[in-house]
């Protein structure tokens, strides 16, 4: 494979966060409604949000995003919440008040972080 770079190492965490968002929700089991589906009338449903409609992620998707999870083991914990944060798409100003730094140190922090990742896909 070509060589790994940061910018490359970052699309792949935010692809990995995008398909995490896409996975069904996890439900406790063992818990189920008997009660049969019913059709409610258009007058019914005026204040209701429609469902959101969720497309499940590709198998392949899955794949890349679980091989994305096992980079972070080369990393300390709060560099694990960092990149998570920003492949998440976080505001700086969020991130900058989760760590208790400035945006510039933050951003240091998450280069540092991508590039522990990249160095240790380079190898």
């Amino acid at each position: 494979m070509a060589e790994w770079t940061n910018e490359k190492v970052a699309a792949r965490f935010m692809e990995a966060a995008k398909t995490a968002h896409r996975l069904p929700p996890v439900t406790v089991q063992g818990y189920f409604n008997a009660w049969p589906e019913f059709k409610r009338m258009p007058w019914e449903n005026l204040g209701a949000e429609p469902e959101p409609i969720r497309l499940p992620p590709t198998p392949e998707a899955v794949e890349r995003m679980l091989e994305t999870m096992q980079w972070v083991l080369w990393l300390e914990e709060e560099q694990r919440h960092l990149i998570w944060m920003r492949a998440e798409r976080k505001r700086w100003r969020d991130i900058c008040a989760r760590f208790g730094c400035n945006r510039t140190t933050a951003w240091r922090r998450w280069t540092a972080a991508i590039t522990t990742v990249q160095i240790g896909l380079n190898k």
